[in-house]
This record gives structure tokens, sequence and C-alpha cells, in this order.
């Protein structure tokens, strides 16, 4: 009876540590301030008036981008409401929180740079 228990308490502590094993490899939050951009262009608009160039490139499918020094990162989100601070933000200064992938952050929220 003892050496069941033992088990079973031993079984459960590996059960509950392998659980959280993928919690601890999970990607980290960030915060990153930067210049809202698009990804087609990145630091270096195309068209005249970086925010309406933003805008058209976005409207045929790209996506926005946020330019920190040298780097242009990619952001994903699918969120309505980012998506419009975005729009709003556009060529503008933004802090972004998100978890960072290469060059893509998918992003959890969006506010105008302090």
């Amino acid at each position: 009876m003892r050496l069941t228990r033992k088990f079973a308490v031993s079984l459960t502590g590996a059960l509950l540590g392998a659980a959280l094993i993928p919690a601890a490899f999970a990607g980290k939050a960030e915060t990153f301030t930067g210049t809202v951009s698009d990804a087609m262009c990145g630091a270096k608009h195309m068209m005249e008036g970086d925010a309406a160039c933003l805008r058209a490139c976005v409207q045929k499918g790209s996506k926005y981008a946020l330019v920190v020094g040298e780097k242009v990162y990619t952001l994903d989100t699918k969120d309505k409401a980012t998506l419009d601070k975005l729009d709003k933000l556009a060529a503008g200064k933004a802090t972004v929180k998100g978890e960072a992938e290469g060059d893509t952050i998918e992003v959890s929220s969006v506010a105008a740079a302090k």
C-alpha cells in the first residue's frame, strides 16, 4: 500500500512538471517602441506622404510593421481594435507589446509612444 501511494505521488509530480515545461519555453512578451509602417515599404515609403503610402499598402494586403532603429518587424494581429489603433498611429511613434519570433511580432497591445 505504501509503495503504491509513493508511486502515485511521484507520478502526479512528474505529470505536473511535464505540464509546466511548455509554459517555461513559451515566448516572452516584450515591449518595442518605433514608427508604425507597413511590411512592404518598411523604413522608406515608396509614395509621397508616409501615412498615405502606409494606408494604401495595407489596403492592398500588406501588414502593418514597426520600424525600430534599423530593424523592421512585421506586426501580426487580426484584432480589429488593434488594427484600427495602428491605422490611427500610421507613420507615428508607437509602443507595441507582444512576442517576437524572428522579424514578426505577435501583437498583444498597441499604444501611442510617450
